[in-house]
């Protein structure tokens, strides 16, 4: 009995292959490159992480990020702000530099218990409807 793959197939006009037309051409490899990974290729492909789904929707390009947080997270967090010295306190109202601590924009989610002097790049409405309710300012920067 041979011991190895090499010796057993000696003389072997096939070596295993079935017949001698077996393993010809692109057509018996399963086609080139990456042909077959959603098919007959498609565990080798999915073991090493490269199985491909198609595309999706649309990437805007020039598509900008805005930090936005809500005035009711902004209104929690502002004692933590003060503390910390992001924000001041100014006999009953706390006065926040948005971008200062990051922030692009303020939305209108949430309920406004203090105070605020905010000053923002960006405000929506409810926002700023909320914070002067409250007594507050909203100043664009």
């Amino acid at each position: 009995m041979p011991v190895n793959k090499r010796s057993k197939y000696r003389g072997s006009r096939t070596c295993g292959g079935g017949t001698h037309k077996n393993r010809r051409g692109a057509g018996n490899r399963g086609g080139k490159g990456r042909a077959g990974h959603r098919d007959h290729r498609f565990t080798h492909f999915l073991l090493a992480d490269e199985v491909h789904n198609g595309k999706h929707g649309f990437f805007q390009q020039n598509a900008s990020k805005v930090k936005a947080i809500d005035v009711g997270k902004l209104d929690q967090m502002a004692d933590d702000l003060v503390a910390c010295g992001a924000a001041t306190l100014e006999g009953d109202s706390i006065t926040i530099d948005a971008e200062q601590i990051g922030i692009d924009k303020i939305l209108g989610g949430g309920k406004v218990t203090h105070k605020l002097i905010i000053t923002a790049k960006e405000f929506s409405e409810s926002a700023r409807s909320k914070i002067e309710e409250s007594g507050g300012q909203a100043l664009t920067a």
